[in-house]
């Protein structure tokens, strides 16, 4: 594993004492070895980044990375239209092959907008995992859990799988959570059954909360609770780390009864923009000392995978739902996007800032463009200014899967030749 010195950049740490400075990094190993100024250590690469932002990479803490396939198919569509008539069909003519270059097709268009670790959860995992191992990204990656009806305990067997096959694979890289689907999807026997599963073998939960207010009249008729009550009161919060992604419609008691629990929630703004789900109270969150980080939901939802929406789209949405400027604050919503989401992934301790002896996960933003000048103040730039688009390299454990816009772990003519061949027989007709 080479090393790499990074010279003359803008480096923002995102850690809480964090305050912009112009220096070096140097890569060692795959950790960062050393920052500071005029660094003087010899290595085999040295990147020139004078005018350019280092920030730890983005972390998308809820994908669906196979929904690339069906970007920008069911716009515009009511949820139930757009779920039952589109998504679910089209989905269910997806097959492993399928699986394996719709995520390839997502991580390549998350790399090129900076992002370097993801949450996911699908099915056909394994290849998912592959896609990973070969293109060098960061992962916590799921199989969903639904319990419509009774299919021999084949979804949870592979469920176990993953977790047995994947965690800890591709030098750390791949993580793994269980992921119930959600509150209207999962039962309280078979949930129960996850939870205790979780507990017993120390491994997080991944599940979606409350994200439209359909869910909450159904949980509302079916057990006389709200979709957190029915949650907390089935023990999911008792002992094991949990990933809540949407948590749109929470009520004061509800923020309540998830106060103090370990992990926390995924915001995804610009997928409940789009399908009018409505506004997430994260700010009210984040001030209970509940962990929020930001994601983007899959591509057939959100359309695009640019982090950097998602932060624009979170500090708008709190601002214009409270109407009050100074809620959620530039810097706050990067750290949203990086250690904050690290901590709902459980990573924390790997990447999410920028310091001596964590792995190298890196993004390198370049500022020399018209909508990035002057710097008066870096955060604001970045989070209401900079666009996916902005970013030069990107690095991963401390190698490098972009430099200078180009990818070099994924060969995108290759890409973009299987995506096109498969996208007919998944959408003919529906």
């Amino acid at each position: 594993m080479k090393s790499i010195l990074i010279k003359d950049c803008t480096i923002l740490t995102m850690t809480e004492a964090d305050e912009p400075v112009a220096g070096d990094l140097f890569i060692r190993d795959g950790k960062i070895a050393a920052i500071g100024s005029a660094l003087t250590m010899e290595a085999d690469e040295v990147i020139q980044a004078k005018g350019m932002a280092a920030m730890p990479g983005l972390i998308n803490a809820h994908n669906h990375t196979p929904m690339s396939l069906l970007r920008g198919f069911s716009d515009d569509l009511i949820l139930m239209d757009w779920l039952e008539k589109k998504m679910l069909p089209a989905e269910a003519r997806m097959n492993e092959e399928d699986i394996y270059w719709g995520s390839q097709l997502a991580m390549a268009e998350m790399i090129r907008s900076g992002t370097t670790a993801f949450a996911d959860m699908y099915i056909h995992m394994n290849e998912i995992a592959t896609a990973i191992q070969e293109n060098g990204m960061r992962a916590s990656l799921t199989r969903g859990l639904v319990f419509f009806e009774d299919d021999g305990g084949r979804r949870m067997q592979e469920a176990i799988d993953l977790v047995d096959r994947w965690s800890g694979a591709a030098n750390g890289r791949i993580t793994t959570m269980f992921g119930p689907h959600a509150p209207y999807t999962c039962p309280p026997e078979p949930l129960r059954e996850v939870i205790e599963l979780a507990r017993k073998r120390q491994v997080s939960l991944h599940i979606h909360l409350a994200e439209t207010k359909e869910e909450i009249v159904k949980i509302r008729e079916k057990y006389g609770q709200t979709p957190t009550e029915y949650l907390y009161h089935l023990g999911m919060f008792d002992h094991t780390h949990v990933l809540l992604a949407h948590s749109v419609h929470l009520n004061r008691r509800d923020i309540g009864y998830l106060k103090g629990m370990r992990g926390g929630i995924a915001h995804n703004p610009v997928s409940n923009l789009k399908l009018g789900c409505g506004i997430a109270p994260i700010t009210d969150m984040d001030m209970q000392g509940i962990t929020v980080g930001l994601g983007t939901d899959g591509a057939g939802s959100a359309t695009t995978l640019d982090m950097f929406a998602e932060i624009k789209a979170a500090c708008w949405l709190q601002k214009l739902d409270y109407g009050d400027p100074t809620r959620l604050p530039a810097k706050r919503a990067l750290q949203m996007a990086t250690i904050e989401s690290a901590k709902l992934l459980g990573i924390d301790h790997q990447v999410g800032t920028l310091e001596v002896g964590k792995q190298a996960d890196l993004i390198l933003i370049d500022l020399q463009k018209p909508h990035l000048q002057p710097v008066h103040n870096v955060y604001a730039l970045l989070a209401y200014s900079a666009t996916g688009a902005d970013v030069d390299t990107t690095i991963v454990d401390g190698r490098i899967l972009m430099r200078h816009r180009q990818l070099l772990t994924i060969n995108e003519e290759e890409l973009y030749r299987q995506v096109t061949a498969r996208i007919p027989r998944l959408v003919e007709g529906l």
